[in-house]
């Protein structure tokens, strides 16, 4: 009794047919992974914005507060320094802020682009501007921040500047012709850009909020 298996099921098992489903297989498995983490780091971005506005929402009603406080009870005018000092700290937040926020913002869209290979020219310019206004923010601003929040500004805009210029640069790799060499230039930039932005960026923003905050309360 032949025992063996039918000549037609050998033959049926095609070597490039197997490569290419394998390929297939896994650049499936990179969408879903790449959906995963993107849907992820929406989260993370909504909630930080969701901080942002219960910061400022937080500010206002210490204003509010300041105020009828100051309607109600005697002013001496070492008081009345603190509070123009106060005043004067907590509007130099409110006018950086928006602006540290369109850089961060900015600059992930043109990420995300640079990620999927879409043209990311037109965000790649505003990007740079958006981190080009922030600075001048910071500069603008600057003698009225306080230390910390003065060094965090500072330490999150040069981070968000590190990640576009190593995305721009990972975008010219792409349009070069190389050797193999490339392809590991190019997933290290893109490590770093994105290990930038998603990372060191947003640790710093959660802490200058907090630190805002304290400043607001503490101060106030």
């Amino acid at each position: 009794m032949d025992t063996g298996l039918p000549g037609s099921i050998l033959t049926s098992f095609d070597p490039p047919l197997m490569v290419a489903s394998g390929a297939f297989v896994l650049a499936l498995l990179s969408l879903i992974l790449a959906s995963r983490l993107r849907n992820k780091n929406q989260s993370q971005l909504s909630a930080l914005r969701e901080r942002s506005d219960t910061l400022w929402r937080e500010m206002d009603d210490i204003r509010v507060s300041q105020f009828n406080r100051s309607d109600h009870s005697p002013s001496t005018s070492h008081s009345s320094l603190d509070q123009a000092r106060y005043q004067t700290e907590m509007e130099a937040y409110q006018r950086t802020w928006p602006a540290i926020w369109l850089l961060h913002e900015r600059l992930g869209q043109f990420l995300r682009t640079v990620e999927t290979g879409e043209s990311a020219n037109d965000l790649r310019l505003e990007a740079r501007n958006a981190a080009l206004d922030a600075r001048n923010h910071l500069n603008q601003h600057r003698p009225f921040c306080h230390e910390t929040v003065d060094e965090l500004l500072t330490r999150l805009i040069d981070v968000e500047i590190k990640a576009h210029l190593a995305a721009c640069q990972y975008l010219d790799l792409v349009k070069e012709v190389r050797d193999g060499a490339s392809d590991h230039d190019r997933r290290v930039l893109h490590d770093k850009f994105h290990s930038l932005h998603d990372g060191e960026a947003r640790e710093l923003l959660n802490h200058l909020v907090t630190t805002i905050r304290h400043r607001a309360i503490r101060s106030g």
